[in-house]
């Protein structure tokens, strides 16, 4: 079955229902999102959205200069000016909408202060600001001519020249469906799931990611992924983030025996930038043996703490932990990738008809470790522009015929243990040498088995019957392989990226982007 419309966007984060917003008010748009439309990174997210809503106590150049500083020389200065600028825009669009964002008594924004930030300018609804997002979008969005298709599994870009769209499957009835768009939002998030230990729901598994490579468009920085330094730490149980909020408000890193310790790896300790704070807690591990170090609110007024970050103290205390009164346990797990598919300033990427926007994309902004709170500002200002470029595109007519689906394969699905031994396999290999702390040789390893696995996970693909796991595991497998081999690429530590054997920061060969293309 063919579905046209004018716009199909791929994703329900901030930015696909932020551009779903803008395009449903006068066109017919089509939003595919794998599970259910509250179900992304954007609803996980903790902390809020860094902007300059200050201006008596904060400016656009400090801002500016926090940005690139945490991007360790790879971001895109006229990328980050023009983001910065339009922030507290897009944080005014979204209160206008009927997001509620938390205020002082008198009535004024409260605004936190994050991990290399040098001043408070996160806007946050308490600990839950994503999924106040995602409800003010939700609602917003009911109102216009958008067509929500839950359960609905991109599989493949439709290419003739330009994007047209994409072949979706229908997770619930097995069928692909042709859908057809002059103009395409790739809002896919990130690929956190191909770490043993993430911070990402079940769904991040790089899926527009790795469609976008295998249709030609160019993707990078993505040796740069970021690891969150404080995930909760309970063996066996459901991930679950400890914001970066906490130690902005003044929670304290601290050993098993309550000493401070992240002083010894950065002046500033703990509200260092993520990727420095990471490996002060990977190192200290090491040193120490134990398996998690511990965040310290101790000396922090009780029921303020409450207050301030409800969420968080309601799943510790369902875990044992009073973060009032205990050591909260934590541990570093992969969070957000800096890189993605490489876009223009307006969202556009190199394959015409296809725009990409939040996680996915690679806009210049975050260059080799984002700042903390600027990923749900990337998502807000690159949906819109892309979004005001889109609309001032005549749309071409469509082509008089478009790649069919070829039909599923002959043999029976994978079984669920087939592909989660895979899976498992892919992930430990990625915690294992492309984590926190990489070597040479590790990386070499991980080529050589990621290699393998993306070889043997498109032929599953080609042969056997389709479902949601085995496309993802393929996604998946593309994903991780392009991640080792630009790790293995960058002969120098920046960022989120450290190579024990070329610890230094290169700028003479290496201040540039790691692009890669598939071969055509």
């Amino acid at each position: 079955m063919d579905i046209q419309t004018d716009y199909l966007i791929v994703g329900s984060g901030l930015a696909g229902l932020f551009f779903a917003l803008k395009a449903a008010q006068r066109h017919s748009v089509a939003l595919v999102t794998k599970s259910t439309a509250l179900e992304s990174n954007t609803a996980y997210a903790q902390g809020g959205i860094a902007a300059v809503m200050d201006r008596g106590r904060d400016s656009f150049a400090l801002h500016v200069r926090d940005t690139l500083e945490a991007g360790a020389g790879l971001c895109d200065r006229a990328v980050v000016e023009l983001v910065v600028r339009e922030g507290p825009e897009v944080v005014d669009e979204l209160m206008q909408l009927g997001a509620r964002f938390s205020r002082e008594t008198s009535g004024e924004l409260s605004l936190g202060r994050e991990g290399g930030h040098s001043q408070a300018r996160v806007v946050h609804a308490a600990d839950s600001t994503g999924r106040e997002i995602s409800r003010a979008l939700l609602e917003a969005v009911a109102r216009g001519k958008l067509k929500i298709f839950e359960r609905h599994l991109a599989l493949e870009l439709l290419v003739e020249g330009r994007c047209w769209g994409a072949q979706v499957l229908e997770l619930t009835q097995g069928q692909v469906h042709r859908f057809t768009a002059p103009f395409t939002l790739l809002a896919t998030g990130g690929l956190g799931q191909a770490y043993l230990h993430t911070t990402n729901p079940r769904v991040a598994c790089g899926d527009g990611l790795a469609m976008a490579y295998r249709a030609g468009a160019a993707v990078g920085n993505l040796e740069f992924m970021q690891f969150h330094p404080t995930m909760f730490y309970q063996p066996g149980g459901p991930s679950f983030l400890i914001s970066e909020a906490l130690r902005g408000y003044g929670g304290v890193l601290v050993d098993r025996q309550g000493r401070p310790f992240a002083e010894r790896y950065h002046p500033k300790g703990s509200l260092a930038t993520r990727d420095i704070v990471a490996r002060a807690i990977v190192s200290e591990l090491r040193h120490s043996g134990g398996e998690c170090v511990y965040l310290d609110l101790r000396g922090k007024d009780p029921a303020q703490t409450r207050r301030r970050f409800p969420g968080i103290s309601e799943h510790c205390a369902r875990r044992g932990v009073d973060i009032t009164a205990d050591l909260i346990p934590v541990m570093p797990a992969a969070h957000y990738l800096c890189g993605g598919v490489r876009t223009d300033a307006w969202g556009q990427t190199e394959l015409p008809g296809l725009y990409a926007a939040g996680e996915v994309a690679l806009t210049g902004l975050h260059g080799a470790n984002r700042l903390a709170s600027n990923s749900l500002l990337e998502a807000l200002v690159f949906a819109r522009r892309a979004w005001t470029h889109a609309r001032e595109q005549s749309p071409p007519a469509l082509p008089a015929a478009l790649p069919s689906w070829q039909g599923p394969g002959r043999d029976a699905p994978l079984s669920a243990d087939q592909v989660e031994a895979r899976r498992q396999q892919l992930r430990r290999c990625m915690w294992e040498e492309v984590g926190i702390l990489r070597t040479a040789a590790g990386l070499e390893r991980a080529c050589q088995t990621l290699d393998g696995l993306a070889e043997e996970s498109e032929a599953l693909y080609r042969r056997h019957a389709l479902d949601a796991g085995l496309v993802e595991l393929r996604n998946l497998a593309t994903a991780a392989q392009l991640m080792a081999r630009g790790a293995r690429t960058r002969q120098e530590s920046r960022g989120g990226h450290f190579n024990s054997d070329y610890p230094q920061r290169d700028d003479a060969h290496w201040q540039r982007d790691t692009l890669m293309r598939a071969a055509r």
